[in-house]
């Protein structure tokens, strides 16, 4: 998904930050991505717009975005850092084989409950679950293979 240079201005001045042509690739290359992609394959993608751009920068583009708001982390404890641009409420299905992410719609799920207060002074900024199992594909690989 391309974003139209002023869209892409817009957004990152709502959320004060500098808009550049580096970061709009890269923010464009999320977007056009399917699932939750990693830095590596975020890289991959904007290398064809800019072929010298360097990893190091796709990763600090991408905490400069996350520290902003426009892109939340994902799977903070499955590996690698996965970026998610979905910020309708949701949950994740994790193949623990594969490790693809998919979402889970935070409707076809009842609203987690906490049996004990919270310590004093945590404020909850949201709730995500992980769903960990095995996906179609990677069973599908394993049965074939049995």
């Amino acid at each position: 998904m391309k974003a139209a240079p002023a869209e892409f201005r817009a957004l990152c001045h709502r959320h004060r930050l500098a808009a550049t042509h580096q970061r709009q690739v890269i923010y464009e290359a999320v977007m056009s991505l399917p699932g939750h992609p990693s830095p590596e394959d975020i890289y991959e993608k904007a290398r064809k717009s800019i072929p010298s751009i360097s990893l190091a920068t796709v990763y600090k583009n991408i905490r400069a975005f996350l520290d902003k708001g426009l892109l939340q982390e994902v799977s903070l404890h499955h590996g690698s850092l996965r970026v998610d641009a979905n910020h309708d409420p949701h949950h994740h299905l994790v193949c623990t084989r594969c490790r693809s992410i998919m979402d889970l719609d935070e409707a076809e799920m009842v609203p987690p409950r906490f049996r004990q207060k919270l310590p004093r002074g945590f404020k909850v900024l949201r709730i995500s679950v992980d769903v960990l199992g095995i996906c179609a594909e990677c069973a599908s690989k394993k049965a074939r293979r049995a």
